[in-house]
């Protein structure tokens, strides 16, 4: 069992930065696939980015390469989401997910999800 607590979100202007952050309870984080997932009201959950449990690997939705990048700290049993040039149809409830499969950007993969944190970019 994994527990998953997302923090970090919030308003910001278009253009602005935020940094998400997903704290992961339990020994066995570093054996853990990791994504970021966001909803949107009237949408479908989407994926965001995810990254291997070494950190070697990472993919990304297509509308967010270039401006997002995720990472993770092992040792502090934590991954974070740095968003740049945030944009307002960014603005999304996100999610953290851990996966005991292969990276993916599939959401039936995924095992443990966090509650969501609120991010809303104004124009």
């Amino acid at each position: 069992q994994v527990l998953l607590v997302e923090s970090g979100g919030g308003l910001v202007q278009a253009g602005g930065s935020l940094r998400l952050s997903c704290a992961a309870s339990g020994r066995t984080f570093s054996s853990y696939v990791m994504g970021w997932f966001r909803q949107a009201p009237g949408k479908e959950r989407e994926f965001v980015a995810g990254i291997s449990w070494s950190g070697d690997r990472t993919y990304y939705g297509d509308s967010v390469k270039g401006r997002f990048t995720i990472s993770r700290d092992n040792a502090k049993n934590t991954q974070y989401l740095q968003m740049n040039r945030l944009k307002p149809e960014d603005t999304a409830v996100y999610y953290c997910a851990a996966s005991r499969r292969v990276l993916s950007a599939i959401k039936s993969d995924y095992d443990y999800w966090g509650q969501g944190t609120q991010v809303t970019v104004s124009s």
